[in-house]
């Protein structure tokens, strides 16, 4: 496979990986003080910005928040009892049931959100730092002809020099 993982490959990975955890960690306590879980938070959020080519569906709802199915069940069961989503029927296909933000859960959302941006405006870029490092390792690891090791380095440079 090449050359072992070095020190600063992990380190940037590990920096990277804690900016991530702690934007995260901020958003599931910004959830809870607006009285939301922090998975019902993440599913407004996915409903919300669904792309707009797939339909607003338990099935895609699922899939955004890398749920099963049942559990994306029971989410939307809570959400709904708590007036943040709504359930519509398809017009052409009566099986078929659609997924929408309520009012509600449009205001606690939109005002997380904002939280949320403005939070990264600050935070962006710490973590746009630490994911170059980590692609800047990556890259010198698989870039074609380069040396993968400091004793493959030292070899190249005498046979040059």
């Amino acid at each position: 496979m090449g050359r072992s993982t070095n020190t600063a490959e992990y380190q940037a990975l590990a920096q990277f990986r804690f900016l991530i955890r702690r934007y995260l960690n901020n958003g599931e306590k910004a959830a809870r003080s607006v009285g939301l879980e922090p998975q019902q938070y993440v599913g407004l959020l996915a409903l919300r910005g669904l792309p707009p080519e797939q339909e607003p569906t338990i099935r895609s709802l699922a899939e955004r928040l890398q749920i099963q199915h049942h559990s994306t069940v029971e989410l939307v069961d809570r959400m709904e009892k708590r007036g943040l989503f709504r359930r519509e029927r398809s017009r052409r296909d009566r099986r078929q049931v659609y997924l929408y933000v309520t009012p509600r859960g449009e205001k606690l959302l939109s005002r997380l959100v904002r939280h949320r941006i403005a939070e990264l405006r600050v935070t962006a870029p710490e973590l746009a730092l630490a994911l170059q490092t980590v692609l800047a390792s990556a890259s010198r690891k698989i870039r074609p002809g380069a040396p993968r090791s400091s004793e493959e380095k030292t070899r190249r440079k005498r046979q040059q020099g």
